[in-house]
């Protein structure tokens, strides 16, 4: 975490978390998700419901370093002294493969495999060191050479079934919704 995000948040302790406005897709982008973009549904529905994906390198680099998860499974961006949990259309991280297969996650941060899962869509995750994540779309052929040549195992797994198992939310917002509700 940045030095001048940890000050913040000694400086205003009770600013209250945000919930909704930001989301990781399934291939690494960071969407920004405004009063529009959340009345036209949840994030994971695409469309107009996804928001405007963020390209200002500066502003990337910033979430990626400030990213982390709360004892809930919550990932989040720490922005200063403000939670902005994040919405996850997939997993809380997304694996770049390298051509040696080495893993690099979409905040450019390196891991090491630990498990290779494969759900019922085809879809190709991968738990490391930091927690579990799907692989990017176009290295899934690098997968596929890794099976081959580096004796990586595919292991069958539900969708469904992956935040519960590796301890994740992939909704933060809906969460405290029903907690709210209930």
């Amino acid at each position: 975490m940045d030095d001048i995000v940890r000050q913040a948040i000694a400086k205003w302790p009770n600013v209250p978390d945000c919930y909704g406005w930001l989301g990781l897709d399934a291939r690494g982008g960071w969407y920004l998700r405004d009063a529009q973009a959340q009345a036209a549904g949840h994030f994971s529905q695409g469309g107009a419901a996804k928001g405007d994906l963020l390209r200002h390198d500066k502003l990337l680099a910033f979430i990626g370093r400030n990213y982390a998860c709360d004892a809930r499974g919550c990932w989040f961006f720490q922005n200063g002294p403000q939670r902005v949990f994040v919405e996850l259309e997939a997993a809380p991280w997304v694996w770049r493969v390298a051509p040696d297969f080495s893993l690099s996650a979409h905040t450019g941060i390196a891991a090491r495999r630990e498990r290779v899962l494969l759900d019922e869509q085809g879809r190709v995750f991968v738990l490391t060191d930091l927690g579990l994540g799907l692989v990017h779309s176009l290295d899934v052929v690098l997968v596929a050479s890794a099976v081959e040549q580096a004796g990586w195992v595919l292991e069958e797994m539900r969708a469904a079934d992956l935040p519960a198992a590796h301890g994740f939310v992939t909704s933060p917002q809906r969460l405290v919704q029903a907690g709210a509700a209930g």
